[in-house]
């Protein structure tokens, strides 16, 4: 095992039905080329020395800011073709915790949920509250139109003609690359920092089609994030009610503290036992207090990326 002085970084973006087989070589590398530089950013601040908590924040914020993730700009659709964007950040060194849900003038969402935690008043803020609260804390708003892209909108139009609400990937006659109707598009990260500490932060777009007012697993502390020093860090992505139903990410950690089960098996155990047996889909990605790391998917694919200490970043797409 490594010990706790070797930060470890890990990033997703999104877990689905991703096919190899349509998937071309430069639509992959647009995703390997973002990933990669994103997980640069995160790993340079660990080297520095930054928390945990700075490093996943600066990663999905990151994430956030890239079109081709459904978290920020390029977030997916309601079924009244607006924006409701959810995050969720966790300290575990102290269980802090802070998330929003259901906002449309936040630009970024992570940051959000970060002044949620600092206040330390609330853990989850939803709607015109967490709206106000991110005025008051000068975070930059922004006007709905901000998130979004063309091809959401297209994707929008496709689904909702056929009644369904599907989450970012579903549905093989959506816009590439990488097949975007059938994506699970939620982004994540999870960090050990030098400091033997570890943090998880989630942020989202929800699904497209979706109702007004829906929310997913992504800001529920325990269902699609979970931080806890003495076991793990943890960021899932998938079909949220399922992942909110068996308390994904909590269950990760409480297999470890109550059961002795390794991270390896934990994860294991929840996303291709838990969740399929409820008709779950997604993966997620962790970090236990050793620096061990697992990004475990039921999916062909998960878009991730990671990097150990100063070693180079390596990130994939398919299993």
């Amino acid at each position: 095992m490594k010990n706790n002085n070797t930060p470890v970084i890990a990033i997703h973006g999104g877990a689905g039905t991703i096919s190899a087989a349509t998937t071309s070589a430069t639509q992959a590398q647009a995703y390997h080329d973002a990933l990669q530089s994103i997980v640069r950013a995160a790993q340079a601040q660990l080297l520095k020395g930054a928390s945990a908590l700075d490093a996943t924040c600066l990663a999905v914020e990151l994430l956030e800011e890239c079109p081709l993730f459904n978290a920020g700009h390029g977030a997916v659709f309601t079924h009244e073709e607006t924006h409701e964007l959810d995050a969720a950040v966790m300290d575990g060194a102290t269980l802090a915790a802070g998330a929003i849900a259901g906002v449309c003038h936040v630009r970024r969402p992570v940051r959000a949920a970060r002044a949620v935690l600092e206040d330390g008043a609330h853990v989850l803020l939803a709607g015109a509250g967490a709206e106000a609260f991110a005025r008051e804390h000068g975070l930059e708003m922004v006007e709905p139109f901000f998130f979004s892209t063309e091809a959401r909108r297209q994707q929008l139009y496709r689904v909702r003609d056929t009644g369904r609400v599907v989450t970012d990937h579903e549905g093989a006659a959506m816009t590439p690359p990488l097949d975007e109707g059938k994506k699970f598009g939620t982004v994540g990260a999870v960090a050990l920092d030098m400091h033997g500490h570890l943090a998880a932060a989630t942020s989202t777009g929800g699904m497209t089609n979706k109702r007004v007012g829906r929310i997913g697993d992504s800001p529920l502390i325990g269902a699609g994030t979970y931080a806890d020093d003495r076991t793990a860090a943890v960021s899932c992505t998938g079909s949220g009610e399922m992942f909110i139903r068996v308390a994904a990410a909590h269950d990760v950690c409480a297999r470890m503290a109550y059961g002795g089960a390794t991270l390896e098996a934990a994860t294991h155990a929840v996303v291709h036992q838990s969740l399929p047996a409820i008709g779950g889909t997604g993966g997620l990605i962790a970090i236990d207090r050793h620096g061990n790391l697992s990004l475990a998917f039921n999916t062909e694919g998960m878009y991730r990326g990671h990097a150990r200490g100063d070693e180079a970043p390596a990130t994939a797409i398919f299993a």
